[in-house]
């Protein structure tokens, strides 16, 4: 019986995908990976290039793929800004499956879910940028899906000491008057005054 593939066996692959797929990154043969970005349109010399990238996150048996690029503000206000972005990350799915193969000799299944997640923020009137994601389903693997958040769970002895203050209770033998509430004031040789408000009087700490 064949061994199921799970999320950390996925995982080793996809982390050689990313560690090939930097900004100049060649194959074999020497020649530059393509993963259809923008930056790799024209020449990196001459040619003033528009900076975009990806990393990938995972989420349970969920992969999460972030796409990030500076644009313009023009950009953001054509019919096909989404469609454009939602395509390029689709690239980028394609691209990792493709090396996944050719790296590990097994078949990467991605099925995309739920919608293009984008977020456009500006530096300047002209320039700008945006962070997009899309969750995509692995197929074939084991993995515990995320069921909900994780909740803070306080232990009751813990959360009883929490609640008594910073400074807990006055020991039975602590014989020091209660200092005056509010701002403290250093008045000079050594004396320290403070006041409830400021209408209130300074008093001697």
């Amino acid at each position: 019986m064949a061994t199921k593939i799970t999320i950390t066996d996925v995982a080793r692959g996809i982390s050689q995908v990313m560690a090939n797929s930097h900004d100049g990154a060649l194959d074999d043969k020497g020649e530059p990976i393509k993963v259809g970005l923008k930056r790799e349109e024209g020449n990196p010399i001459t040619d003033s290039r528009i900076m975009d990238g990806f990393r990938v996150a995972y989420h349970g048996d969920q992969l999460c793929i972030h796409y990030h690029a500076e644009i313009k503000i023009k950009d953001v206000h054509d019919k096909n800004f989404e469609s454009d972005i939602e395509d390029m990350i689709e690239n980028i799915a394609k691209f990792i499956k493709k090396e996944y193969k050719k790296i590990t000799g097994n078949s990467l299944a991605l099925k995309k879910v739920g919608e293009l997640d984008a977020l456009v923020q500006n530096t300047s009137r002209v320039r700008s940028w945006v962070q997009a994601k899309c969750y995509y389903d692995i197929g074939g693997i084991s993995a515990d899906p995320i069921k909900g958040e994780s909740k803070d769970v306080v232990d009751s002895k813990f959360k009883s000491f929490l609640d008594q203050g910073g400074w807990g209770k006055k020991a039975k033998s602590d014989k020091r008057k209660e200092p005056t509430q509010g701002q403290p004031v250093y008045t000079g040789k050594g004396k320290v005054k403070a006041r409830k408000d400021v209408l209130s009087s300074y008093k001697a700490e």
